[in-house]
């Protein structure tokens, strides 16, 4: 059935299952990046954190096993590139996470509370998929570029093996030690191992970022396209979503429109599979403004970044690059300083 499909049916059709059973898990096992770091700060519980490591860990090692194995050549996504964008990382980082404090999760838990009938939701994913593309090719995009373009470097590679001028087999080494150890690390809390639905749920999201990479660069990969290669991200493909919602027409459907709207799906069924589906609408006009530049910051910063919590965070770590490494700091230290403006500064 592969070898009949277009290669972008393909990685639709995979993305839109890999993206429900994202959806369903995350929404289950409350994966959160917000979440986890609101709970490690106010209620000293790192559960949450420490399912996020855990995630991150098994992506690790198993995209270095589909590259060292099965072909997957990561020098073609964007994380691997040469260039640094480190002002770009920085800038669109923080932005993101101040976003997300404003709104109360990222633009991937938009979509998990879209799935449980958060009307919020979809007002903030309409704004952050029209502000990612404004910032790509609209207004903003002049000032991103003008502002980020001088603050780089040429490293040849971003990937930490590369830049310690390992060779193949010492990449791959080095690669699935860092990544067990990010699972060792998650793993020795009691209160973690005790709490099954977490890191069951952390396991199965690690697999689908490893999927993800397999669907576009192994499945669904044609050698005569010039796509990048890559995984789960939920920064640009929510706008990609809103673009193909209108010109259908004219473009056609891919991994990202797709896994989108299949994570919408999966947390759909989740929700109604716990009794949890609800409409809920935004309280005052005060809530409805935090969230609209909540939403501005996150799709604007998204693009800068080059990714969110998930696609410079689970994606982009998964491949060891210094710039997923700088860009998902510069993203928890502007949730930090998101959720100080909004909870601190008043107590």
């Amino acid at each position: 059935m592969m070898d009949l499909l277009p290669a972008h049916l393909l990685r639709a059709a995979l993305g839109l299952v890999l993206g429900a059973v994202l959806g369903m898990v995350a929404r289950r096992g409350r994966f959160c990046t917000l979440g986890a770091i609101e709970d490690a700060v106010y209620a000293r519980d790192t559960r949450r954190a420490r399912a996020w490591l855990l995630a991150t860990g098994i992506a690790v090692v198993g995209t270095q096993l589909l590259e060292s194995e099965f072909g997957l050549d990561l020098a073609r996504s964007i994380y691997a590139g040469p260039r640094f964008e480190w002002g770009a990382m920085i800038l669109g980082g923080t932005m993101f996470g101040f976003g997300m404090a404003l709104v109360g999760t990222c633009s991937f838990g938009a979509l998990l509370r879209l799935g449980g009938g958060d009307l919020r939701a979809l007002f903030v994913l309409f704004v952050l998929g029209l502000s990612a593309y404004m910032a790509i090719s609209g207004v903003t995009a002049l000032l991103r570029v003008t502002i980020t373009a001088p603050l780089s470097l040429d490293l040849g590679s971003q990937r930490l093996g590369a830049l310690l001028r390992l060779d193949r087999t010492g990449r791959v080494a080095f690669s699935v030690v860092a990544g067990i150890g990010l699972c060792i690390v998650a793993l020795m809390s009691k209160d973690f191992r005790r709490t099954r639905r977490l890191w069951v749920g952390a396991i199965a999201i690690g697999i689908v970022i490893v999927a993800g990479w397999w669907t576009n660069g192994s499945a669904g990969f044609d050698e005569f396209e010039t796509r990048a290669v890559g995984s789960f991200s939920f920064a640009r493909p929510v706008g990609d979503t809103l673009l193909y919602a209108m010109l259908a027409s004219g473009t056609r459907i891919d991994f990202g429109v797709a896994s989108v709207l299949g994570v919408v799906l999966g947390s759909f069924a989740a929700a109604r599979a716990a009794g949890e589906f609800r409409w809920e609408a935004p309280d005052d006009a005060r809530e409805l403004k935090r969230h609209l530049l909540g939403a501005f910051l996150m799709g604007t910063g998204g693009v800068t970044a080059l990714g969110c919590t998930i696609g410079q965070g689970l994606s982009g770590l998964s491949t060891l690059s210094v710039g997923s490494i700088l860009a998902l700091g510069a993203i928890l230290v502007g949730a930090r300083a998101g959720l100080y403006y909004l909870v601190d500064r008043h107590t």
